[in-house]
């Protein structure tokens, strides 16, 4: 392969690259958008915590294990630890002890344990409702722009078509088979029709910025973005939502419950194990007649060891714990009320979307049948403009008529696909 052939191919190359990056779908601006939007994150990170936080009940089963020492000086009279007898002395007191203790059973910690873990998984749940509302955003930003880009398709067409006449016409007026009253009715048609056409391309620059501003990506050219659209595969089943709100609002509903397992569990016994491994070192002050034994004998000699089970049954606690475990069955009928709440509200929306289906798609064929009519009756028009049988201002009516029947066929097709995607959003959070 020579030079040329090497720099030509690789400039097709270059071009199919960014020809590439330039278009995107729904899904794409959908994936990046997730990937960097900051809330999703934030709330990743709140999952994290909770994960570090969680304590298993393995854990809770560990013993907890000190080691406690103090030293401590007696004045006048005091007991000595050697006889237990009341003496006039001054002495100096060294206690050690290690001290061990494991909860056998303990039924809070077992009803805290199952909170924890549903902790995570309402914080995992938030986190596709947070997801869940941003694709919402998406797909509304994203078919708002794809509108305007449509209508911009259609305007550019008859722009042309109006460019086309006006040439025509000042060829006309030029070798005098036109009057000139003539050209100036076309150009301003056809300046109207620029006017149009600048507002729309305008429009979709700041969609554009707005859609690309919401997946927060900046890392391109706005003017050269072309929008994508597929057809959605809508989900017919409306009662089996799959919905992350009435999932977050199930696990409140199982840790409302689990809360009053925690209250109840207050009054319930706990039984623990203990271990003590304790001795001591003491020395009479100013007194070099007595001899004593030193650290490391007494310490040996001096050694105790406890061990031993223990039972704590709570008898009264001032009726705080009865109104704590009712205040929970309060939070846990709020919760049952909240899960039908959320079904309500998503049925009513899925409902209204619904309806709006049904009446675009039964609004469809008339729209194409109007079509149909302004294509034909733009193109006798434009035959009869041609020859000058009518004015500018009847081609220009019918042009009109035709880009805007053009425009609502279209617009009422992506309309379509945009409450299938939402409707898919709303019941099963995926496209």
């Amino acid at each position: 392969m020579n030079k040329t052939s090497f720099l030509i191919s690789l400039c097709l190359f270059s071009s199919f690259c960014f020809a590439q990056e330039t278009n995107w779908t729904l899904q794409k601006c959908i994936a990046l958008g997730i990937e960097n939007n900051l809330a999703i994150k934030i709330q990743q990170l709140e999952i994290k915590r909770n994960q570090k936080t969680k304590v298993s009940m393995l854990n809770e089963l560990l013993p907890q294990v000190n080691l406690y020492g103090n030293q401590s000086y007696n004045f006048g009279s005091t007991i000595d630890p050697s006889t237990n007898g009341r003496v006039s002395s001054n002495i100096q007191y060294d206690n050690f002890y290690l001290s061990a203790q494991m909860n056998l059973l303990d039924f809070s910690k077992i009803a805290e344990a199952q909170k924890d873990k549903i902790t995570i998984e309402i914080a995992m749940a938030e986190k596709e409702i947070i997801e869940n509302e941003y694709k919402l955003q998406v797909l509304e930003s994203f078919y708002q722009t794809l509108f305007t880009q449509e209508l911009q398709k259609i305007q550019e067409i008859q722009l042309q078509n109006s460019k086309y006449n006006l040439d025509r016409i000042s060829k006309e007026v030029t070798i005098g088979s036109k009057p000139k009253s003539d050209l100036y009715d076309i150009q301003f048609n056809y300046a109207q029709e620029e006017k149009r056409f600048l507002e729309t391309q305008q429009l979709l620059t700041i969609q554009k910025t707005q859609l690309f501003q919401l997946i927060n990506y900046k890392d391109l050219n706005i003017e050269t973005v072309v929008l994508e659209h597929t057809i959605a595969n809508p989900e017919n089943d409306l009662e089996n939502l799959k919905n992350p709100k009435i999932k977050a609002a199930l696990l409140a509903l199982e840790k409302s419950e689990k809360a009053i397992n925690f209250q109840r569990a207050n009054n319930l016994p706990t039984l623990s194990a203990f271990y003590q491994l304790a001795s001591f070192y003491y020395k009479p002050l100013n007194q070099p007649e007595i001899v004593v034994e030193n650290f490391s004998n007494q310490i040996g000699n001096n050694k105790n060891q406890q061990v031993g089970v223990q039972i704590s049954i709570p008898v009264f606690n001032g009726f705080k714990n009865n109104r704590a475990i009712t205040a929970a069955k309060i939070d846990s009928e709020k919760s049952k009320l909240k899960i039908e709440q959320e079904k309500n509200s998503l049925y009513q929306q899925l409902e209204l979307e619904q309806k709006n289906k049904k009446n675009l798609e039964s609004i469809q064929a008339k729209l194409i049948e109007i079509e149909n009519f302004a294509r034909a009756s733009f193109t006798t028009t434009q035959a009869k403009f041609t020859t000058g049988v009518i004015d500018v201002f009847s081609y220009s009516m019918a042009k009109n008529n035709w880009l805007t029947s053009q425009y609502e066929v279209i617009k009422n097709k992506l309309q379509l696909q945009y409450i299938a995607f939402k409707m898919n959003l709303i019941k099963t959070n995926t496209l």
